[in-house]
């Protein structure tokens, strides 16, 4: 038998993301014969440490992954199971992702001390996000609310709600059903409001290429629909060169191509991208429909670039 290290942060969410992914292939290894077991390796990122700064002054993506990418090359661990909205665009060499599972809600939501949706909140409302994305849209979208850092994970921001005078924190849906606590959801923020992250709502299993046996697993775990959605998202991403630090959001789905449309009835991808200023003056968005997810990411992120997107990332990046 075969140990499969498993490679996880040390956050609550990342423990229990990568224990469901566990439970998953050990039952697909019992459906198909393979002959594995699991454990899992805690390890410390430079994005867990640094707890007292915006992700945008840190370095964006790649923090929450870093470390534990060098743990797979140098061959501590085997695979790692990753949040696909903290996943640079472009992996090291030799490092594959292995499956996409079946995406969860990918929708921003609020989270209030009393049950309010975004339009409902007193006017200069305190909102905590420490997410250039969602302040640029929420800016454009209210730009009377106040809107505040807040960092560390799901427990201490929701604690923070309730000790630092927050009326309200803007976190990714995914995270809290995926700790069981969907309860907490106020409301959820439509896409056309507030797109989301790229990936979010998705997780990525990584590991090393040359690894046959475990990729032939992975393959069975893999969803095709989130593959191809998160795919055309993440070249999106790759084009316009952006991390967590550039107010940049995606949203692709699988849809029935409409009258009038080349390839109308057949099954398409839409995608839909944001690039914003961070004061929320300026938000570009583009929607287009193709086949081919790279090819429509790659689309979507020259239509904005024509229409400036360029300039003002490269103004977010100095």
């Amino acid at each position: 038998m075969r140990t499969i290290v498993v490679g996880s942060r040390q956050s609550a969410l990342a423990l229990t993301q990568t224990g469901q992914v566990i439970d998953d292939l050990k039952r697909l290894c019992k459906e198909h014969d393979f002959d594995f077991d699991f454990e899992v390796k805690k390890i410390v990122t430079k994005g867990d440490r640094i707890l007292d700064v915006t992700l945008s002054k840190v370095g964006g993506k790649g923090l929450f992954v870093k470390e534990i990418e060098q743990a797979m090359m140098d061959g501590e661990i085997d695979m790692a199971v990753h949040s696909m909205k903290d996943m640079p665009s472009v992996l090291p060499d030799g490092l594959v992702n292995g499956a996409v599972p079946r995406r969860v809600d990918p929708r921003d939501c609020l989270i209030t001390l009393e049950g309010k949706s975004i339009d409902d909140l007193p006017q200069g409302a305190k909102v905590g996000t420490s997410s250039l994305r969602r302040s640029s849209q929420l800016k454009a979208y209210r730009p009377d609310l106040t809107l505040e850092p807040v960092r560390g994970n799901i427990d201490s921001r929701l604690k923070k709600l309730e000790t630092e005078g927050y009326q309200a924190i803007l976190l990714a849906a995914a995270g809290l059903y995926r700790m069981g606590w969907e309860d907490k959801i106020t409301a959820y923020i439509p896409v056309e409001t507030c797109l989301p992250a790229v990936g979010q709502g998705a997780l990525g299993i990584e590991c090393r290429e040359d690894d046959a046996e475990l990729l032939k697993l992975l393959s069975l775990y893999n969803d095709k629909e989130s593959e191809l959605t998160v795919a055309a998202e993440r070249k999106f991403l790759g084009v316009l060169n952006g991390g967590c630090q550039v107010p940049i959001g995606a949203h692709a789905v699988l849809i029935e191509a409409p009258e009038g449309y080349s390839l109308a009835g057949q099954k398409v991808i839409q995608l839909t991208g944001m690039v914003g200023s961070p004061e929320g003056d300026v938000i570009l968005k583009e929607t287009l429909l193709g086949t081919d997810p790279v090819k429509l990411g790659e689309e979507v992120a020259r239509k904005l670039i024509e229409r400036g997107a360029e300039k003002i990332l490269e103004q977010v990046r100095e």
